[in-house]
């Protein structure tokens, strides 16, 4: 009986069973790589595909995101999340577009903003058609189970260990459709919940398989409690404008337009005071989640008339802004939960 191939197998399931119709599936763009690959940090494929075609329309090329402002990219990037990827990708396409030419190796693309290891391999392999290894979550899960590792993969020790497996597997050849397939094969059928074991090309090898563990494998650790935080947003209305904040580059939303968002009461209290906002409504409260904490808003609305926009704007900065507009240059998709709730 012939040794079992675990890159054969996944190749030939990958050739009948695979995705080969994703957007940024191009031999000769490695930039719609570089963009899908960052998109799809934190991100499932089908959340990246309402917005990838977008920004590729609007940034074609490299040359096009690296010279455009961040003001022109961030709408075409508000509510996918994680903004901090974003910066980088527009930071590193501008040297990128300066250099006249992409990097040709894996630590090239590390020396750009907002590239690790298994970014860099996916790039070297999908964008450049060279050789490259990755380690997603979806190849994480896959050697987990493989192999039947038990160890809690976050720790240094067990990370190397996986990067030595996910190496020794790694074809040369056809390296670009092993990078594809292993993805795959991981979002597709050795799902987080409940995997599709009976469609596995790796069944009949897999240790976690064989042991019944393939539901309890990758090690999780306990999930500690979310913290719930609270704030207050000043809805600050005049005619059909609200007063709109731009936030700071750094930090939570960062470039995004937001409503301005008060987190001590006393400060809350004191800005009421000086602007003499006063309300006659009900707060409105949105609960928003983020990976490290859940925030609750409420929003206070006050309306103001149209000579003390100069001397609120003032006091607060921002601009004037309609929803509309404020949401065509970019805004949290908190703040779009927030205009959906006021509206109802």
């Amino acid at each position: 009986m012939p040794q079992f191939s675990f890159s054969d197998a996944l190749l030939r399931w990958f050739d009948e069973h695979g995705r080969h119709d994703l957007p940024w599936q191009t031999a000769d763009d490695p930039y719609k790589v570089w963009v899908s690959e960052i998109m799809l940090q934190q991100t499932q494929v089908k959340t990246v595909l309402q917005y990838f075609d977008r920004f590729i329309t609007r940034f074609p090329t490299v040359h096009d995101l690296g010279q455009a402002s961040w003001d022109d990219v961030a709408p075409y990037w508000a509510g996918l999340g994680y903004y901090a990827r974003a910066r980088n990708l527009h930071k590193a396409a501008g040297i990128v577009s300066q250099q006249g030419h992409f990097p040709d190796n894996a630590d090239a693309w590390m020396a750009l903003p907002g590239i690790g290891r298994s970014t860099a391999g996916a790039l070297m392999s999908l964008g450049l058609r060279h050789y490259g290894v990755i380690m997603d979550g979806n190849v994480k899960r896959v050697l987990a189970r493989f192999f039947a590792i038990d160890e809690d993969l976050s720790r240094p020790a067990a990370d190397r260990a996986m990067w030595q497996r996910a190496e020794q597997l790694c074809p040369v050849e056809r390296n670009h459709d092993y990078t594809q397939a292993i993805m795959d094969l991981g979002a597709t059928i050795c799902t987080p919940r409940k995997p599709l074991c009976l469609y596995c090309p790796m069944q009949i090898e897999c240790k976690a398989h064989q042991q019944g563990l393939q539901t309890e494998l990758p090690y999780k650790k306990p999930k500690k409690a979310v913290p719930v935080k609270t704030a207050t947003v000043l809805l600050i209305q005049s005619g059909d404008e609200w007063l709109w904040q731009q936030r700071p580059d750094s930090g939570l939303w960062g470039g995004l337009w937001s409503l301005p968002i008060i987190e001590d009461d006393t400060e809350y209290a004191n800005i009421c005071h000086s602007l003499k906002l006063s309300s006659t409504v009900p707060p409105v409260q949105i609960s928003h989640s983020f990976t490290h904490f859940t925030w609750i808003l409420s929003a206070h609305i006050f309306q103001v008339d149209a000579d003390q926009q100069e001397f609120i704007m003032a006091e607060l900065g921002g601009e004037w802004l309609s929803a509309q507009k404020a949401t065509q240059m970019g805004i949290p998709t908190a703040m779009k939960k927030l205009i959906s709730a006021v509206r109802i």
